[in-house]
Parts: C-alpha cells; sequence; structure tokens
C-alpha cells in the first residue's frame, strides 16, 4: 500500500503517534529509578505493580468505548486525559502526586490503543493491513530507540521542562485529531450500540461472550506464552548476560579497543535488538507478505524460542549478536500478524473489544514472566533458557491447533 494512498487519519496518527511516543519513552524507562530513589526500592516495588493492572481493565474499557461511541472520542478522552495528567505531573508538589500522574498517564496511554489498532483495521484493505500495522510498530519503535537515549539527559537535568514538552505535544496530537480526523466506526454499528444500556455489567457481559469464543481463548493463550518469553529480554536474559558475559574485546584497532561486558554487553544487545526492529520491520514484513497468518504465527515462535535459547550455550558476544539477531527475526515477523490477525478475525461491531482483550496476552505475560528470576535461583541457565523454549513451542502448538478450529480462508 503505497503511502500517498493511505487516508489522512492514517498519516496524521502514524506521525502523531511517533512523536508522542519518542516523548514517552524519554521518561518512562527512567520512573522505577525515579521512584526507588524516592520511596525506597521495596515500596516502589510494590508502586510499580499497580499501573499494569489497572492498565488491563483499562485496556479492555477502552476497546468497549471504541466499539460504543467511536474510536475518534475515545482516542480524544485518551489524549486529553494524558494532556492533564502530564500537567499534574510538570506542577506537581510532592512525590506522591508524581505517582497519581504516572498512573493516570498510564490508564489513558491504555485507553488509546485498541481504538487505535481498531482504526486501522477500519480504513485498510485485509491485502494491506500487515504492512499498515508494521508501519506503525517500525514508528513505535523509534520512539523506543530514541527516546531513552534523548530522556537520560533530559530527564535528568530537565525533568520540568520535558515533562511541559510532553504536555504540549500531547495537546497538540489532541487537536490534529479533534480537527483532522474522522470516525471510523460505522454509522449502523454506533446506531444499534447506542439502544444498549451503558453499564459496567454490559461491558463485562460483552466480554464474557469474546472469552467464550475458543479460538479467541487460545489464541490469547498462546500469546501469554509468547509474551512470557518475549519479556524475558530484559528479565531473565539481563540477568544471564550480567552474571554470565564477562568483558570482552567487541572491537580493536591497533591499540585501541572497545570492551564490553555484563551490563554494557546488555545495552549493546538491546541496541541492536532495537535497531533491527526499525530498519526490517517493513522489509521482513514484505517477504513474509504470502505466508499464511498460521505458518507466520507458528515459525516465528519458533525462530524466537530457539534465538533464546541458544544464549545458554555462549558468553561470545558476537554469537549472542546471532541469536539476538533469530529472535528478533522472530519479532519481526509475528508483531503485524498477529495485529493483522485479530483485526480480521473480530466481528465488525466488536472490534475494538477484541482489539483490547487481545492487549491482555501482554499484560498478563508481563505479569507472570518474573517467574523466571525466580526459578534461576534453583536452575541452572540451560535449564530456564529450556524452559523460556518450552514456553515458546507450546504456543507454537497451539496456533497449529487454533487454525484447525477456523475455516480455511481464515488461515490465509
Amino acid at each position: 500500500m503505497q503511502w500517498r494512498a493511505w487516508d489522512l487519519n492514517l498519516k496524521v496518527r502514524l506521525f502523531g503517534e511517533l512523536i508522542t511516543h519518542t516523548f514517552f519513552w524519554m521518561y518512562f524507562p527512567f520512573m522505577a529509578l525515579y521512584f526507588s530513589d524516592t520511596f525506597g526500592k521495596d515500596v516502589a516495588g510494590l508502586l510499580l505493580m499497580v499501573p499494569p493492572l489497572l492498565g488491563m481493565l483499562s485496556n479492555l474499557f477502552g476497546g468497549y468505548l471504541a466499539d460504543r461511541v467511536g474510536r475518534r472520542f475515545t482516542m480524544l478522552l485518551s489524549i486529553f486525559a494524558s494532556t492533564s495528567m502530564f500537567a499534574l505531573f510538570a506542577f506537581s508538589p510532592s512525590p506522591w502526586v508524581d505517582y497519581i500522574a504516572f498512573i493516570g498517564i498510564g490508564i489513558a496511554g491504555a485507553l488509546y490503543w485498541p481504538a487505535s489498532s481498531a482504526m486501522v483495521a477500519d480504513l485498510t484493505t485485509e491485502e494491506n493491513r500487515r504492512i499498515v500495522f508494521a508501519t506503525f510498530y517500525t514508528a513505535m519503535n523509534i520512539g523506543v530507540v530514541a527516546g531513552p537515549v534523548l530522556g537520560s539527559f533530559f530527564f535528568v537535568h530537565y525533568r520540568h521542562e520535558l515533562l511541559l514538552a510532553c504536555t504540549v505535544i500531547e495537546l497538540l496530537f489532541g487537536l490534529a485529531i479533534f480537527f483532522l480526523i474522522k470516525e471510523t466506526l460505522p454509522d449502523h454499528i454506533r446506531q444499534e450500540k447506542a439502544k444498549e444500556r451503558f453499564s459496567l455489567a454490559q461491558q463485562f457481559k460483552s466480554y464474557a461472550v469474546i472469552f467464550r469464543d475458543k479460538v479467541f481463548a487460545l489464541y490469547i493463550g498462546a500469546g501469554i506464552l509468547v509474551a512470557i518469553s518475549f519479556m524475558q529480554l530484559d528479565m531473565y536474559m539481563a540477568l544471564y548476560i550480567k552474571e554470565h558475559v564477562f568483558d570482552q574485546t567487541l572491537f580493536a584497532w591497533k591499540d585501541w579497543k572497545l570492551t564490553v561486558g555484563g551490563t554494557s554487553a546488555f545495552g549493546w544487545l538491546m541496541g541492536l535488538n532495537g535497531l533491527l526492529v526499525v530498519l526490517f520491520t517493513l522489509p521482513v514484513t514484505r517477504w513474509f507478505a504470502h505466508w499464511s497468518d498460521r505458518n507466520s504465527l507458528v515459525v516465528s515462535s519458533i525462530l524466537y524460542g530457539f534465538g533464546m535459547f541458544f544464549m545458554a550455550f555462549t558468553t561470545n558476544i558476537w554469537l549472542l549478536f546471532v541469536c539476538m539477531g533469530v529472535l528478533t527475526l522472530g519479532e519481526l515477523i509475528r508483531t503485524p500478524v498477529a495485529q493483522s490477525f485479530i483485526s480480521k478475525y473480530s466481528p465488525e461491531d466488536a472490534r475494538g473489544q477484541y482489539m483490547g482483550a487481545s492487549s491482555l496476552q501482554f499484560s498478563i505475560g508481563r505479569f507472570i514472566a518474573p517467574i523466571t528470576i525466580g526459578l534461576s535461583q534453583w536452575l541452572s541457565p540451560l535449564s530456564v533458557f529450556s524452559v523460556i523454549l518450552a514456553f515458546t513451542l507450546v504456543s507454537a502448538y497451539l496456533y497449529v491447533v487454533l487454525f484447525r478450529m477456523i475455516p480455511s480462508k481464515e488461515t490465509n
């Protein structure tokens, strides 16, 4: 799908989400350190468990709103809420107000994404959906790569100014959506939904129907296993690299050499992951465009699992780079396919809710993922990486079972 053929809604949101996501990552990675310094590690650990749980509920509610009152309204509600929370954060008189604002920003962000994904699905054909989702994923990861680098300076030295800038950027994005973006929820669905009584009970009933969908429940289960494995990038893998990868020469020129090991080696590996995602999301999506959803999801799980597993056999930084390349390929194959599959599979009148429910696989996976840290106290690195591989292989099997349960036209 050529850029000139994109709907104005998509163009505005692509640039807006690129900029807002970059500013988000200029402050977000440093919040755990900030709260640890302010409240102490024990209290901060408990406080930081709250946002993901509230985010899960907010994701579900965002999907419900997107299907009932519209994608545009839900995104505007999210953005203006985050604008007010950034302003509160910028002028906060105490760390506890900082924490409340931090939670508010997280809740507002979780409201936004189901509506955003549903709007992409509304405006694209099944043929072009993967490449559009891949473009949005690339934009998001540009923010993930650039944001922390900029934030390492601005958050430390100019936190108040950074938060003011975030407030202004969010406000401008909200105004752009208000004036330039049109609603994409079909009128007949909105009129039908308007006849239903608005209540939390009705929302939970709607999601109960979704989760009784055996195919979708299986999809969520497989996704949770993949998410648990994916979260190991900054959990067990980080611990393994820190404890087992000792100083070694990465580059050498005459009398000069660059040595990496432990935390610095982990930084290089994560930098490679981010760089590969930014550079190769769109090419990989095009290369695998003719693969079925089933084959893409199965192969991506296997690649990711073995890329992680083979790390157990080496501490050589260059071989670890190869492993990172393999697992990143799995990530790049999976992401646009997973998003397009949900938009293809979900009914048109419940697309937002399916998108919101789909996000649970990442929230639940992130909640369970730290189990590997506990296992590492009792098991060898090979055993822990074997557990991670098992998660991905089981997820691949569940995807095979899933696609046997739906009509063959859905597997293409």
